[in-house]
């Protein structure tokens, strides 16, 4: 019986629509979740609702399946979020200033604090500067001057009174010390009034001045202990007043942050380190002042500021997105500070990281991107691990000197991390890290396309109608909506099942949008989508339209018409990054004596890949079960893709291969006007091979160059059919009647469709029916042995 080819409503699935009841997207309700990544979401949900160390979610698919969205749609309208979340502030610790103390506070009470503090501090230094800015502390201040004046002043008396007696006189240096001098008279002696004293005189002089030196030493400590005591007394004085001016601000400060016992110390801290350091409040020098403020010192005023690290809204869980994922983005850094040449750095100078203000939410992030950057992953796993946020400079962790000299507490982390990658880096990590699945435990893997059917349908609608709402762009007709469904169907490779890759639909939705605003209409109908598909596919399609010349200007040999021995048009996919087409490929197989051996010349030059050969093989252990089980086969055969110059690899054309070598051997000519594609096994059957829609389009196009015949078409194996979708202009030349689409099950039938002779198959003694290929070239073959036995 002739083949029949496949009828045109084979060829593609029109989407039917049945449950839609509305005349546009705009009455159709968005859809709140992503659609077909049911298995994903539960594996979020899952993951959100355990607080245990280490269930941090992996999000793996392709680009543009709609992770991240999903993610955030997800935790933005569904996640019940039930613990308190806080706001985190870096002070100075008063004891070590290279530790600065965290403090943890209720959501939007750090910045309170911070205002506070810095409110009170104001009003502080105009208080102190009042209180020892007036006559009473002046007078009192006096009083224990004039005290300590007195009391010196009596001591240097009684012993200048007691040196005069004995013609000696105390006088004070230039340089601030104390001298005796002995006088003459009421002059001190010169070098010659003194040497022209007594021998006697000179020795009781000398006694004198040494007994007064002793006294005067003595004397001296007495000094220094009144002058301690009353610095003392003047710092018990600055104190006394400074408490009363700073307490009246304190007390009520504290009191409004009773509930926060961390806060509570901090600031009764901080009240003691004020009386403390009283001169930076009191600088009277403009100079002195900024630098008190520049320079890294233990009296700076931002000493008593607070560093508000991450400010968190009340209620409001964090869900921070790190697009770039660098060391110091994620784990936060510790910045430097100039003064007149001088680098410094304080706690106030800590800036945060997003792991901080995901603090208590969710961190996302790119997992590529992470291992991309020097020393984040493994920063990652150590805080995932220890469950803190360590500020550590990055200089420290390479090993390289650094001028950050703090080491600030580490803040508690509860946070959840999910990383968004692919199938591949998702391999790596499992494999080679043995931590990943410690800390990473729910995978979300989220699906390429999913079952085609009405409901499947009516979902993608209303995906549809939410890509419109939320991109606030024309609303789409059926005739649109059915019309994109087809595509994904398409995209998917299966007429059975919807690509759920919606970012190309998304896209695919703002060009049909722009081509309905150059038409200046209201709505998006399928022609608009028709054009935004030929927009798009005329911008990458130059890789294809130069291959195609190369059929056009003959530079490409093909032949779409008439027969020839041992040549089969095969069929094959070219690919850019983001366009794939099919062109059509002679192959040719020739023979000559040997010993049965298929020689693959690409794999002879290494242009074939291990797949083409795997192929070969294959169909070569299948001819030698037919045309070699009584005797060696008396040829060799050569088999190349003629005009092809790069790799070749995959067994999609094997079934091409077999059919070349097969009419080589028979020396019965092909069909030219016939192209095939399709893998087959050891025993002839078809299998299925990808893209068919590419390919079939390829062949199509270029008999439409070479000049178009009612009798061509391709081959495919049937397990194929379901993976067509193709292009209007082949389906309607399928109608009329001017292209036909042939599917098998086995290879044999591929050689009647290409010789219009019945195959043959081989009888219990292995031997085939006359008037077939295969009895044909059985008979060449016993031919050419008793050549070869004769001779």
């Amino acid at each position: 019986m002739p083949h029949q080819p496949l009828t045109s409503d084979k060829l593609y699935r029109t989407s039917q629509l049945t449950k839609l009841d509305v005349s546009s997207t705009k009455h159709l309700e968005p859809l709140e979740e992503i659609v077909g990544q049911d298995r994903a979401r539960q594996a979020v949900e899952f993951a959100m609702s355990i607080k245990e160390k280490g269930y941090n979610i992996y999000a793996v698919g392709q680009n543009g399946l709609g992770k991240r969205t999903m993610v955030m749609r997800y935790l933005s309208r569904h996640w019940q979020y039930t613990h308190p979340v806080y706001d985190w502030c870096y002070v100075a610790n008063f004891q070590d200033s290279r530790i600065p103390k965290v403090l943890q506070m209720p959501a939007g009470r750090g910045l309170k604090l911070k205002k506070d503090l810095e409110k009170m501090m104001g009003r502080l230094g105009k208080s102190l500067q009042l209180a020892f800015d007036n006559e009473m502390y002046y007078s009192r201040a006096d009083a224990l001057k004039n005290r300590l004046t007195e009391m010196q002043e009596g001591a240097l008396g009684e012993l200048s009174q007691e040196a005069k007696l004995q013609s000696v006189s105390l006088s004070i240096t230039t340089s601030g010390d104390y001298q005796f001098i002995a006088l003459n008279g009421e002059e001190p002696h010169t070098e010659e009034t003194f040497d022209a004293l007594s021998q006697k005189e000179q020795e009781h002089f000398d006694q004198a001045i040494r007994d007064l030196e002793i006294q005067l030493r003595g004397l001296v400590r007495k000094l220094t202990e009144w002058e301690e005591t009353y610095a003392e007394k003047q710092q018990k004085l600055d104190e006394e007043i400074a408490t009363e001016a700073i307490s009246h601000h304190m007390v009520k400060l504290i009191e409004s942050y009773s509930d926060l016992p961390q806060v509570k110390k901090y600031l009764k801290e901080m009240q003691g380190d004020v009386l403390e350091n009283l001169d930076i409040f009191l600088q009277e020098s403009e100079e002195q002042a900024a630098l008190a403020y520049a320079a890294l010192d233990k009296k700076l005023p931002r000493r008593y500021q607070v560093n508000v690290l991450v400010a968190q809204e009340e209620e409001v869980p964090p869900v921070i997105v790190e697009d770039s994922p660098t060391y110091h983005n994620i784990f936060g850094y510790v910045e430097n500070a100039t003064y007149k040449g001088t680098v410094f750095t304080d706690f106030s100078l800590i800036r945060p990281g997003s792991i901080h203000r995901a603090n208590g939410g969710v961190l996302l992030i790119d997992a590529v991107k992470v291992l991309e950057r020097p020393y984040v992953w493994d920063g990652l796993k150590r805080a995932l691990s220890s469950r803190k946020a360590s500020l550590s400079s990055l200089e420290r962790e390479v090993t390289l000197s650094g001028t950050i000299s703090l080491e600030p507490e580490p803040i508690p982390l509860d946070v959840k991390i999910i990383l968004f990658g692919d199938y591949h880096t998702y391999k790596l990590l499992q494999n080679y890290d043995a931590e990943f699945s410690e800390l990473f435990r729910v995978t979300a893997d989220f699906e390429d396309d999913m079952p085609r059917n009405d409901d499947s349908e009516m979902k993608y609608a209303m995906f549809i109608s939410s890509i419109c709402h939320d991109n606030n762009l024309l609303h789409c007709d059926p005739g649109a909506i059915g019309r994109i469904i087809e595509h994904s169907s398409r995209q998917s490779g299966d007429q059975d099942k919807l690509s759920l890759h919606s970012a190309d639909i998304a896209n695919l939705l703002r060009e049909s949008n722009y081509q309905a605003k150059v038409s200046n209409a209201n709505i998006i109908r399928a022609s608009h989508v028709e054009k935004a598909l030929a927009s798009r596919d005329m911008r990458v399609s130059r890789l294809r339209d130069h291959v195609m010349e190369g059929f056009t200007t003959g530079t490409t040999l093909i032949d779409t018409k008439g027969k020839a021995v041992g040549q089969v048009n095969a069929l094959s996919v070219l690919a850019t990054n983001d366009f794939s087409f099919g062109a059509p490929n002679r192959i040719t197989a020739t023979t000559s004596f040997g010993d049965g051996a298929v020689l693959d010349i690409e794999r002879s030059v290494e242009l074939g890949g291990s797949i083409h050969s795997k192929g070969v093989m294959i169909l070569t252990a299948y001819l030698s079960s037919l045309l070699g089980k009584q005797a060696k086969i008396p040829l060799t055969t050569r088999i190349t893709f003629e005009q092809s110059y790069g790799g070749v690899d995959g067994d999609s054309a094997s079934m091409a291969e077999f059919c070349a070598i097969l009419s080589a051997i028979s020396g019965i000519p092909l069909r030219q006007d016939l192209s095939i594609t399709g893998s087959m096994n050891q025993f002839g059957q078809a299998q299925p091979i990808g893209g068919v829609n590419e390919k079939i389009e390829g062949f199509f196009d270029v008999c439409t160059i070479k000049g178009p015949k009612s009798s061509q078409g391709v081959i495919i194996p049937r397990s194929n059919v379901h993976n067509l979708m193709l292009r209007k202009d082949i389906i309607h030349a399928v109608e009329k009647g001017k292209f036909h689409i042939y599917a098998i099950d086995h290879v044999s039938e591929a050689i009647e469709l290409f010789t219009g002779i019945p195959a043959g198959k081989p009888d219990s003694k292995g031997k085939f029916k006359t008037d077939t290929v295969l009895h044909k070239a059985a008979e060449k073959l016993d031919a050419l042995r008793k050549k070869s036995s004769k001779a």
